[in-house]
């Protein structure tokens, strides 16, 4: 005979082999979209987007948004032969925004990194203060 007994928070449920036997009488509920607790990926069941994914890491509700999400959303929905190819404005804002908040969306612009290498490289390449020192000494 199967029974069930309370312990503290969680309840513990004993069932007979004959319990196991007969078919499970439990139907199963469907996965509600609109569901809040409900762990969703980057698109909901319904095709929308979910601006809440931790896929997203917070773009969405930062101080560019609203910029972020009228980007994304053109992107997603995009029917362009190169996808997102009609969104050329809406990631131009975006950019713009983000650049205003460098502390919140650090860039990492190859550009820079490149100017640097060549200041580097000239360092290496152009004379030391001794090697120029003797061939003034030299040439005195």
């Amino acid at each position: 005979m199967s029974y069930c007994r309370q312990e503290g928070k969680d309840q513990i449920i004993f069932v007979t082999k004959e319990d196991h036997e007969t078919p499970s009488s439990a139907e199963l509920v469907a996965d509600d979209p609109n569901d809040p607790y409900e762990e969703h990926g980057l698109i909901l069941p319904n095709g929308d987007i979910n601006w809440n994914c931790p896929c997203l890491g917070g773009m969405a509700s930062g101080p560019c948004g609203e910029q972020f999400k009228s980007a994304f959303s053109c992107f997603h929905y995009s029917t362009e032969d190169i996808k997102g190819s009609d969104c050329v404005d809406q990631f131009r804002a975006m950019q713009e925004c983000m650049q205003k908040y460098p502390d919140l969306y650090p860039q990492e612009d190859e550009e820079e990194e490149e100017e640097e290498k060549p200041a580097e490289h000239e360092k290496e390449t152009a004379p030391s203060k001794t090697t120029a020192s003797k061939e003034e000494a030299a040439s005195s």
